[in-house]
């Protein structure tokens, strides 16, 4: 490369390097027109279709509560929750029980669970879920739903 085109050449990288260095400076703190970082940084807006709940109001979330079976009981023997909660049944004994309600016909009814099983169950209408164990009818407890 001749001299003369290298120095043209060479000032041309020079000059775009500095006008790069300069546009990524920060806007001063007074200056109206945004920064290329604050424009590159916003968020493009949503389409309308998605609707998304105010600020003040979370969205609703379902409630999860354990019931444990232990030592041929329900734990807690009554329960009381709001609609949508899951109720989660764990069997911590050592022989096999049911959490079957004792609503005709049967709201729910885990069948046989084995040690260290779990059944849920989500409750959409308010209302008193007596339930039982099927294997040990002596075992029962009662949900209430409002």
């Amino acid at each position: 490369m001749k001299p003369a085109k290298f120095a043209m050449f060479a000032s041309s990288v020079a000059y775009t390097i500095i006008a790069i260095q300069v546009s990524c400076k920060p806007a001063p703190a007074d200056s109206a027109a945004p920064s290329a970082a604050a424009q590159t940084s916003t968020p493009a807006p949503q389409p309308a279709t998605q609707a998304s709940p105010p600020a003040s109001q979370p969205a609703p979330q379902a409630a999860a509560v354990a019931v444990k079976i232990d030592n041929f009981t329900f734990q807690p023997k009554e329960l009381e929750v709001a609609v949508g909660t899951t109720v989660t049944w764990t069997n911590v004994d050592d022989v096999p029980h049911t959490a079957t309600s004792k609503d005709d016909p049967q709201t729910f009814d885990s069948g046989a669970l084995d040690t260290d099983e779990k059944f849920s169950f989500t409750f959409t209408k308010p209302g008193k879920y007596p339930y039982y164990c099927k294997v040990h009818p002596h075992m029962t407890s009662v949900i209430t739903v409002k």
